[in-house]
């Protein structure tokens, strides 16, 4: 299972069907293509806060009781000023602390590194201090971490969409080849999430950098920062992708498992 906001929900790497695939949808094909009885459920929409995936999306999961669940939360509070870290961070704990006591395998996600991006750099030491809050949480509940900060590859603007917030194809190719590695599972040699682009990224002219900022600024940032003074989501109204744990493709009857 996969519980989470819009990088678990799989924005904006768009599948075959035109709906969203993600770093999740890719690790749970690739983890079922050599396993039967596989099952998977994607419970995340885009713009949860710490409360509801630790909230309905956990209770969820418990419900279900997979083998596997990958986490990634905290994104939409850290970026709230407001948001005390030390209490979000409990807030964690307990669910990751439920979902050990239940037996289920934990797979955690650490913050990103935003040092790259204008506006949004401004976020950085919040990002890094939530990030080692995760880090003792994972340690103290024997839990798996990805840290999305060491992630060299996705500090290239290559890795990223249009928007600067979420990852591109190639960006969720590069999580889900990560969390592979770390299961035991590699997609391939090291290189595919270590050191996935042919060459070094090249610098555009400054006139240029700045007229594609103030273009994302003005169709991107000021959305998003609007949605939030007025206490609004992207996710209001929007039911998670895979609310059930199914097969990723057809069996036979009598078939049963779980992810």
């Amino acid at each position: 299972m996969a519980i989470g906001d819009s990088l678990t929900e799989g924005l904006d790497d768009l599948g075959p069907d035109g709906g969203y695939r993600g770093f999740a949808d890719r690790l749970a094909e690739h983890l079922g293509a050599s396993e039967p009885d596989f099952r998977y459920a994607n419970l995340a929409v885009r713009g949860r806060r710490m409360r509801h995936i630790f909230g309905e999306q956990l209770e969820q999961t418990l419900k279900f009781a997979p083998d596997l669940v990958t986490v990634h939360a905290g994104g939409n509070d850290v970026l709230r000023p407001n948001t005390d870290l030390d209490l979000l961070a409990l807030d964690y704990d307990r669910g990751i602390r439920l979902l050990r006591e239940a037996g289920i395998h934990v797979v955690m996600l650490s913050g990103h590194d935003t040092g790259w991006i204008p506006v949004l750099r401004v976020y950085r030491g919040r990002i890094a201090v939530f990030s080692m809050h995760l880090r003792a949480i994972a340690e103290r509940n024997g839990c798996d971490i990805v840290d999305l900060w060491s992630l060299d590859a996705l500090n290239d603007p290559r890795a990223w969409s249009v928007d600067r917030l979420h990852f591109n194809a190639d960006g969720h190719h590069i999580v889900a080849a990560r969390i592979a590695d770390l299961l035991g599972h590699p997609f391939g040699g090291r290189e595919i999430w270590a050191n996935p682009w042919p060459g070094p990224l090249e610098r555009l002219p400054r006139i240029i950098r700045r007229r594609e900022n103030l273009k994302w600024a003005r169709e991107h940032l000021v959305p998003w920062l609007s949605r939030r003074a007025m206490g609004r989501s992207s996710g209001d109204g929007r039911m998670p992708k895979r609310p059930d744990m199914t097969a990723l493709r057809d069996r036979g009857p009598g078939d049963e498992g779980r992810s």
